[in-house]
């Protein structure tokens, strides 16, 4: 397993969860926890994306792996979590937003 440098798992980090909460919801619902009420990103390699969702009063990690994996440059960040985010939304069947 390959990590970025910390940096740029700060900098994904603070953007998803500032940003894009909505969408890492609708990511843990489709590919792992569908009864999650909210969810986080709290890490990323080059493999997969880490969230810490809450369902009901528990709080559950998830690993999803990128759609491309392994990933090695940070251009590839943002493609792999939009993958990701799209076919999330067409498993739930819901319309992506443009951002």
């Amino acid at each position: 397993m390959s990590t970025f440098p910390p940096d740029v798992v700060a900098g994904v980090l603070a953007h998803m969860n500032g940003d894009h909460a909505d969408d890492s919801l609708r990511i843990i619902q489709a590919f792992g926890l569908p009864t999650a009420s909210a969810a986080e990103m709290t890490w990323l390699d080059s493999d997969a994306g880490y969230w810490s969702a809450t369902v009901g009063d528990a709080t559950r990690e998830v690993r999803i792996p990128w759609p491309a994996a392994p990933i090695t440059e940070r251009s590839e960040i943002r493609h792999e979590v939009v993958a990701l985010h799209e076919q999330a939304c067409a498993a739930l069947g819901v319309s992506p937003p443009r951002h």
